[in-house]
């Protein structure tokens, strides 16, 4: 899958209470958890930002509590996928679950810069900065992963599986 961006910046351990405030868990609804994302770190965030436009961040993105609603928000925000140099572990498989790409990358982490334009390869590792002329290699995510993120997450996977598993036997 190849995803193509405009890069928000964001600094070392984003922390969970910061990308959706505690005083918004008293729902899940996407859309409104999206109307409030990061808006205690930029009040103007989801205003200014547009569908499909990456997150690039510091170490520990997502750390914190365990809430759900922190990936669920980012990408019913638009965030097409994030990239940091680490992430919070609950964070990391909350993520994969509801199916936001997140990408590892110490160097794309550091050299991207607010605004720039970036080209991601999902299936290849291939992170490409086409402000800067730059290319980052990622780990790629296990192929299993990938199926249940291009899914829409581990729901959807499961369910799929299960309608194979049904045809099979």
């Amino acid at each position: 899958m190849i995803i193509k961006g405009k890069v928000w910046k964001f600094k070392d351990n984003i922390d969970t209470d910061v990308i959706i405030p505690a005083r918004y868990l008293n729902t899940s609804d996407p859309k409104e958890l999206a109307l409030h994302c990061m808006e205690d770190y930029d009040s103007e965030f989801v205003k200014k930002m547009n569908q499909g436009d990456i997150i690039v961040a510091g170490r520990n993105f997502g750390c914190g509590s365990s809430r759900e609603h922190a990936p669920i928000a980012l990408k019913a925000a638009g965030i097409s996928c994030i990239i940091a140099p680490s992430f919070g572990r609950i964070f990391f498989r909350n993520a994969i679950n509801i199916g936001l790409l997140i990408f590892e990358s110490e160097e794309a982490a550091e050299q991207c810069s607010q605004g720039d334009i970036l080209e991601i390869d999902s299936t290849q590792g291939i992170i490409k900065n086409l402000t800067k002329y730059k290319i980052y290699k990622t780990n790629l995510l296990p192929e299993f992963i990938q199926k249940v993120i291009s899914l829409g997450g581990l729901r959807k996977y499961v369910k799929e599986e299960l309608k194979r598993r049904e045809k099979n036997v």
